[in-house]
């Protein structure tokens, strides 16, 4: 599972960030609990207030993110799903992703959490959704990783967070 081996976040007090989520609308139950993990990451992490913005599909995150990122975001969450079908249209939203987030990461100097699901069929997605019979809670993960990241930021920029 790929899931072994993850570290255990260590959580701090991320209440002073200006986090946001943006979120695909496909695949309902998915999303629903990959927001749910990103909530449960923003209370152990002490965030009260994140904006939540939701696209059509996961091809819409990067750019709403780097939107988001323009506005002053600390930490944008991109949290999407894409299921393998039997067209390469599975590849192509694939890597358009993955390749606009690392984009707004870097083109903003912004922590992006990267919570798409890039799965072969339905129950490999919800076994990673963080629903209550899942496996995997990667909301949960992507949060964490991107408030850690935005704690780094601001240290390395001679700052707190």
């Amino acid at each position: 599972m790929a899931g072994d081996g993850s570290p255990e976040p260590e959580t701090f007090d991320a209440s002073g960030l200006r986090v946001a989520v943006v979120a695909a609308s496909w695949h309902t139950q998915v999303i629903d609990g990959l927001l749910g993990g990103a909530q449960r990451a923003f209370g152990d992490f002490g965030v009260r207030d994140a904006r939540v913005v939701r696209v059509p599909g996961t091809f819409e995150l990067p750019v709403v993110a780097s939107a988001l990122a323009g506005q002053g975001y600390d930490v944008v969450v991109a949290l999407g799903v894409v299921i393998r079908g039997g067209t390469p249209h599975f590849e192509y939203v694939c890597n358009a992703a993955t390749d606009g987030l690392t984009r707004v990461a870097l083109d903003h100097t912004v922590a992006v959490g990267f919570g798409v699901l890039t799965c072969d069929n339905d129950a490999q997605a919800l076994d990673r959704a963080g629903l209550p019979h899942s496996r995997e809670d990667k909301g949960y993960e992507a949060t964490a990783a991107a408030l850690l990241t935005a704690r780094t930021l601001r240290e390395l920029a001679g700052g707190t967070p």
